[in-house]
């Protein structure tokens, strides 16, 4: 659970999940894929199978280290995971636009990662 206060909630049926004032849930228990869902819309993303397997590598990666990983090793699992061609940059931004460790990892229902601000 997460220190930050209640900035707003996401309605999922008829349940609040609270958010913090940089939209991340502030219970990650809360997190389902319903949930991504409804949060990568409100990014204007339709999560497609190629999200899904970068949300999954996002998910196990904070599973075995307990900590959202940044850009480049968040990177790195991709490319040990899912080969080369996933494990670039341009593949990620062309999912996760902008910024997409810190995007993907709200999806995915993790902290915001370090080093992204």
């Amino acid at each position: 659970m997460c220190n930050e206060k209640i900035y707003r909630y996401l309605s999922i049926n008829e349940k609040k999940i609270p958010l913090d004032s940089e939209e991340y849930l502030v219970n990650m228990e809360d997190w389902s894929e319903t949930v991504a869902n409804a949060l990568a819309e409100e990014d204007g993303i339709t999560l497609t199978d190629a999200h899904w397997e970068l949300i999954w590598v996002l998910r196990r990666f904070y599973a075995r280290f307990e900590m959202a990983p940044a850009m480049r090793a968040w990177i790195k699992a991709i490319k040990q995971e899912l080969g080369e061609e996933k494990g670039r940059s341009i593949y990620l931004l062309s999912l996760f636009p902008e910024s997409p460790a810190k995007r993907a990892a709200r999806i995915a229902g993790l902290p915001k990662p370090t080093n992204c601000l």
